[in-house]
């Protein structure tokens, strides 16, 4: 880092938004102070502040009856959350193998070149934060940047001005399902190949993928977003924070269990099969979120 007066670990010019100790029980009190709910809670808190504010955390802890420990525990090992203020908009970088030998830190020096800023700063009017990582599953597509949870494919230089104009505007404002940087996948199951689509029940205005999932001695239905790197799910029963689920095929029962184990925490991946070629596997395990894609 070379430009210190726009590292994130400054505050804009704006200043941080003030943390409001009503605001943040108004909305445990949406979660009913729920321990099972933390990661929720603690969405809902970033989304407001655009971090997560160690005031705020405290009343978490405070008012649900987790530790301190606990509660920062959950907040710095997903990497969804940020103890330090972002930009208004969050620039994601891949810089893993395969996208760095199709021209990824080209990519990178662009965004950092337009922005004026190096990767892990915030522009100092606090709009864009650009950050890297070693891999954002999704290799064979590299290389690939995340613009505000959008996932963008085949990036190149010449693209990137393009990119950060819509970012600032918005994308998507026909709806998520209509944004052409997040792309939608169908599965089946890898052992009888029936679809795991569901049109009747759509998450993100697309029909969901469904799976049945057992934990702690529950068994019921589950509901994922078939936009590849969409957090989106609904499921029968609440799934605790950290949980790792067993899931199953609701044709043919048969549990998917692949033979990798999820890179970031360890829990089983599930395997899926990708209409006309490639499989997507995701992390078993409540809150990860890893997921890699494979194409032919």
């Amino acid at each position: 880092m070379t430009q210190a007066a726009a590292t994130t670990d400054q505050a804009s010019p704006l200043g941080p938004k003030a943390v409001d100790r009503q605001d943040v029980l108004r909305i445990l009190a949406r979660h009913g102070n729920d321990r099972g709910g933390l990661i929720a809670i603690l969405e809902e808190i970033q989304d407001q502040y655009g971090y997560l504010p160690e005031e705020a955390l405290r009343t978490v802890s405070e008012e649900t009856g987790r530790s301190l420990v606990d509660v920062y525990g959950i907040a710095t090992f997903y990497r969804a959350f940020s103890l330090a203020p972002r930009g208004k908009h969050l620039i994601c970088a891949c810089l893993g193998t395969a996208c760095h030998v199709r021209g990824a830190p080209r990519v990178v020096e662009e965004l950092e070149r337009q922005l004026g800023i190096q990767a892990g700063q915030t522009t100092p009017d606090g709009k864009f934060t650009l950050e890297t990582v070693n891999c954002l599953g999704a290799c064979a597509l590299g290389p690939v940047v995340v613009i505000d949870g959008h996932y963008f494919s085949k990036v190149r230089r010449s693209k990137v001005r393009h990119l950060l104009d819509e970012a600032a505007v918005g994308f998507g404002k026909a709806g998520t399902g209509e944004d052409k940087g997040a792309f939608p996948i169908e599965v089946s199951c890898p052992r009888c190949n029936h679809s795991l689509m569901d049109g009747s029940f759509p998450i993100d205005g697309r029909p969901s993928i469904r799976c049945s999932v057992s934990f702690d001695r529950q068994h019921g239905w589950l509901r994922l977003s078939s936009l590849y790197g969409s957090p989106n799910t609904a499921a029968e029963h609440e799934i605790p924070p950290g949980t790792a689920v067993s899931f199953f095929c609701p044709h043919c029962h048969a549990q998917l269990a692949g033979s990798l184990a999820c890179s970031e925490c360890e829990a089983p991946m599930v395997p899926m099969v990708v209409r006309g070629g490639g499989i997507v596997q995701i992390c078993s395990r409540r809150g990860c979120g890893s997921h890699t894609l494979d194409l032919p």
